[in-house]
Order: C-alpha cells, then structure tokens, then sequence
C-alpha cells in the first residue's frame, strides 16, 4: 500500500508540473490578448489588490500549486519513500524534493531577476523527468518483486532431479 502512495505521490508531482506549465501559459497568452485590445501593465497594476489583468487566473494557479501543492506533495513523497522499501526510492525522493525545493525558490527569485526564469523553467523540466522516472520506477520493482516470487513458487514445486521419472 505504501508503494502505491509513493507512486501515486510521484504521478501527481509530475502531474502539478505539467499544470504549472499549463497555467503559466494561459496567464501569458491572456495578458498578451488582454495588452493587445488595450490594457497597459505598469507598477501600481502588478501592486494592486485585485488587478484586473487578463490571465490573473493563471498567474494565481501558478504561484499556488508552485509555492504550497508542489512542495506538500514532495515533502509526503519523501515521507512515505522512508517506508515504501523501493530499491533506490529514498534517493529519487529526496532528489525530487530538493528539485522541488529549488523550483520553488527559483520561481520566487525570479520576481527579482528575470534570468532567473531560465533555470526556472529548466528546473520544471528535471522535476517533471524525476518525478515521473520516480514512480515508473514502483512499476519495475513490483514487477520485478512479482518475477522473483514466481521463480520461487515453480522452484518450489519442482522435483528434485533424482526423484523425476521414478
């Protein structure tokens, strides 16, 4: 069972990485369409309590999942990989939060340094690749777990070589 949560929890990373990817670009393509039929961004807009931007949407899914979903659904996978017993798992774990960790933190930063987007956007793509080799992972050790225990089962019920064919 706790394999399952930890493959789970890795899915659903991978999952909130491709939102987060998904809910950038709707907030960008909004506030492009939103400048185009005559809005102006300035200082007092971006500072304003309800800005009326088109895309905010997005811009507000983003920094939610980034800054609170993400970084609670690393810190249980890395809990429940303490207890998954996977070969490897507390190493992608611990890999995938400390990506996360650094995905968060560099999608903070960047409101300060724009460069900072790069590797924002870089780290997205590592998280995404180690969350999802993370739980395809599970898939392999079960599957391997299954293997061995059938190897063991027919091994079990064949006959000695001296006692086949009395």
């Amino acid at each position: 069972m706790i394999k399952q949560l930890y493959r789970v929890l890795a899915f659903l990373i991978a999952a909130g990485v491709v939102l987060q990817a998904a809910a950038i670009a709707y907030a960008v393509f909004g506030m492009f369409e939103w400048v185009s039929a005559g809005g102006t961004i300035d200082k007092a807009l971006i500072e304003s309590d309800s800005p009326q931007i088109g895309g905010i949407a997005g811009f507000n899914l983003h920094q939610l999942v980034g800054v609170n979903i993400l970084p609670l659904l690393a810190l249980l996978f890395l809990i429940s990989s303490f207890f998954a017993r996977i070969p490897g798992g507390i190493r992608w774990a611990l890999i995938v939060f400390a990506a996360t960790l650094a995905q968060s933190l560099l999608g903070i930063f960047a409101h300060e340094n724009s460069a900072v987007g790069w590797l924002h956007g870089a780290t997205a793509l590592i998280l995404f690749t180690c969350a999802l080799v993370s739980g395809v992972r599970v898939n392999r050790a079960l599957a391997k777990r299954a293997l061995t225990s059938t190897q063991r089962e027919s091994a079990n019920t064949e006959q000695p070589a001296h006692l086949q064919g009395a």
